[in-house]
């Protein structure tokens, strides 16, 4: 695993080695960050079920004011701290939660995040669309910002939302990217 551009560009991460996981491919982060281009500079970047943190480092070598990476698994926790550190990379805060307490905490917070990153396991269906239900009704989402569903390309998840609605969906192997944004900001 590496960093694909920006001031880390080319840089080594530590992958997730024993851990169960299953990190965002070089190739599909490369895409995602593609299509969000120069928008990420200055940007508040949540990155949710964060496992290696590989996504939230790519936006801080990107140009992101702040990222904040939501992970509860206490060995990827470790895992991205270490990534960070071997970086050197600032404007980075980890939550040691689970990701629905996290939301609880950054919408106390009253944050408006311009990008929020969501890649639960694949198998955890439920828990990505209790996640994208409470992103639905929050007001943690910047009026133009963006959330983005990593998920299987075989998943098909809800086109509309109250408030939610998907706009683009990008396939690549058996992977696939739902962009959501505000109806009235479509």
């Amino acid at each position: 695993m590496r960093v694909i551009a920006g001031k880390f560009g080319s840089r080594r991460l530590k992958g997730p080695g024993k851990l169960r996981m299953r990190p965002t491919s070089d190739r599909l982060r490369e895409t995602l960050f593609n299509i969000l281009g120069p928008t990420v500079e200055d940007s508040l970047f949540l990155d949710l079920y964060a496992g290696t943190g590989a996504i939230g480092i790519e936006a801080i070598s990107r140009g992101a004011k702040e990222v904040v990476l939501v992970e509860d698994h206490a060995a990827s926790v470790k895992l991205i701290r270490e990534n960070l550190a071997a970086l050197g990379a600032s404007g980075a805060e980890v939550l040691p939660v689970k990701v629905m307490k996290g939301l609880e905490i950054l919408a106390a917070r009253h944050l408006m995040a311009d990008f929020i990153f969501l890649d639960p396991p694949y198998k955890a269906e439920e828990e990505r669309i209790t996640a994208l239900e409470f992103l639905d009704e929050s007001h943690l989402l910047a009026p133009r910002g963006l959330v983005i569903v990593e998920h299987s390309s075989k998943v098909e998840l809800p086109e509309r939302f109250t408030r939610l609605e998907r706009f683009r969906e990008v396939e690549q192997g058996d992977a696939a990217l739902s962009f959501y944004c505000l109806a009235a900001a479509a």
